[in-house]
């Protein structure tokens, strides 16, 4: 197969990231050949390597396209800070993309940066959209109620100096997600520090 040949199909394929198992199974070939293949692609300049056994077709990923990849078969949705600053609530441009799953909570490191893997109850997960060029993002209440929410489980506290909040910033939605907390305390808690990052943030100009 030219190497032309074996790029197209995997642009055919439904999302921007192939596993190696995926493209031996395309290509009717065993995996260490696939592998071979995809590292000639990489060398050519037309694939791009995420981790081991995974690969962009993309040659500048997006890295949010490319988060629910590395907790699947769980899913996952770009939220907390790298979110709030996708959406203009924040300056600071978070080093690592922070991901919200329902997989386990650890930090994977790849070929395109690091990504903060933050674990949240079944209840609890949503409230996200599609991101332009793929994958998921977490609406901008949703994005400070996992900030405030992660914290305060963990027994920290989340500090965000200088909050920007949209013009539609919905706060009976941001309450919603508050009400699901089953625990009491914990709730009292978000409540209390959401309130205060709220009274302190700036609405947009």
């Amino acid at each position: 197969m030219r190497q032309g040949e074996a790029y197209a199909q995997l642009r055919d394929l439904d999302g921007p990231v192939v596993g190696t198992r995926e493209a031996a199974a395309l290509w009717r070939s065993e995996e260490g050949t696939a592998r071979r293949r995809l590292q000639s692609l990489v060398e050519a300049g037309l694939v791009t390597p995420i981790r081991r056994g995974l690969w962009s077709v993309e040659t500048d990923p997006d890295p949010f396209a490319v988060a629910p990849y590395l907790t699947a078969p769980f899913p996952a949705y770009i939220s907390v800070f790298s979110a709030l600053a996708a959406h203009g609530m924040i300056e600071q441009i978070p080093g690592r993309v922070s991901v919200v799953s329902l997989d386990r909570a650890r930090r994977i490191q790849t070929e395109i940066g690091a990504f903060d893997v933050h674990h949240i109850a079944p209840e609890l997960f949503g409230g996200f959209a599609p991101w332009q060029r793929g994958g998921t993002i977490a609406s901008p209440e949703k994005a400070l109620f996992d900030l405030v929410y992660l914290r305060a489980a963990a027994g920290g506290r989340a500090y965000l100096p200088e909050l920007t909040l949209p013009d539609a910033f919905g706060h009976d939605a941001l309450n919603a997600w508050v009400d699901r907390i089953g625990s009491p305390r914990l709730r009292t808690l978000v409540s209390r520090r959401l309130k205060e990052l709220l009274d302190g943030a700036v609405a947009t100009r």
